[in-house]
């Protein structure tokens, strides 16, 4: 994936980390980022009487006004820098984000979205459904404490011989490629013909291999433990900066209800995640 448009989704009361280090991932990458400030609007509160519905106007007109004062915050950071931009907000009711955030993520290469951004509850969970459900782009998840970047030197894909994986592989084959070391992780993986083959792992590590990819596999026994918990300590364990992988291997739906490997790795990643539905 060469990646010319980058959008990065802030929130109005978050800090200024995310947007620093989406300015420095797009310097690198030479490509144009497109800021998203959005705000929840506040649902109505109880019945339809006069003193409830005079509290729920100032509280949307404090949200508008503090979404037009990140705005402009934004624009300031971003025009003492060198990289194209632009910036725009979305004020949007619980019931729409997902689709909102989904129609802007369409137009772009990658949606990064970073730890600041996760920490709330509310709006974390709707920009990762809109961003993986409603784009073919790609997610970025950079996690606080880690600079987002798309030159990684060590990558882990977490690899399971579905169609996900298959497209996450491909949507960073980019980054595969420039890499000094990429491992393929695969947990407890069955040798059958209409799985992973007599030796799970070898396909995929021609395929990566025919690009010039310095590739290896490694297969992991999970020993009782989650899939994630797997991925995620040998990720640690490798020194990887970048993990990447398919978004649900289950429905969607039985996988949020139940959980499951994406949401665990959605929810706690060790290193930025690069994730593709």
């Amino acid at each position: 994936m060469q990646a010319k448009t980058i959008l990065s989704v802030i929130g109005v009361d978050q800090d200024d980390a995310d947007l620093h280090s989406a300015i420095e991932l797009c310097r690198g990458a030479k490509a144009h980022l497109s800021v998203l400030v959005t705000a929840l609007a506040a649902p109505p509160i109880g019945g339809y009487g006069e003193v409830t519905s005079t509290i729920w106007i100032e509280e949307r007109e404090r949200q508008t006004e503090g979404l037009r004062r990140k705005v402009a915050a934004s624009k300031t950071i971003l025009q003492a820098d060198d990289i194209s931009f632009d910036v725009t907000s979305l004020f949007t009711e619980y019931g729409w984000a997902e689709n909102e955030i989904g129609e802007r993520a369409r137009y772009v290469d990658l949606t990064l979205i970073g730890g600041g951004f996760l920490a709330h509850d509310d709006m974390g969970a709707e920009i990762l459904n809109g961003a993986l459900f409603q784009s073919p782009a790609p997610i970025l998840l950079v996690p606080k404490g880690y600079a987002a970047s798309l030159r990684p030197k060590t990558v882990l894909v977490a690899w399971d011989s579905r169609n996900e994986a298959g497209t996450a592989v491909r949507a960073a084959m980019e980054q595969l490629i420039a890499a000094d070391n990429v491992c393929v992780a695969m947990v407890d993986p069955s040798a059958t013909t209409r799985s992973n083959g007599e030796e799970p792992g070898a396909d995929v590590a021609t395929f990566l291999a025919r690009h010039g990819i310095r590739v290896s596999v490694d297969v992991l026994p999970s020993g009782g433990r989650a899939v994630s918990d797997v991925l995620r300590q040998h990720a640690v364990d490798i020194g990887a900066e970048l993990i990447v992988m398919g978004a649900y291997g289950h429905s969607r739906v039985r996988e949020w209800i139940f959980g499951g490997t994406t949401r665990s790795m959605l929810e706690q990643t060790p290193v930025p995640l690069m994730m593709t539905r």
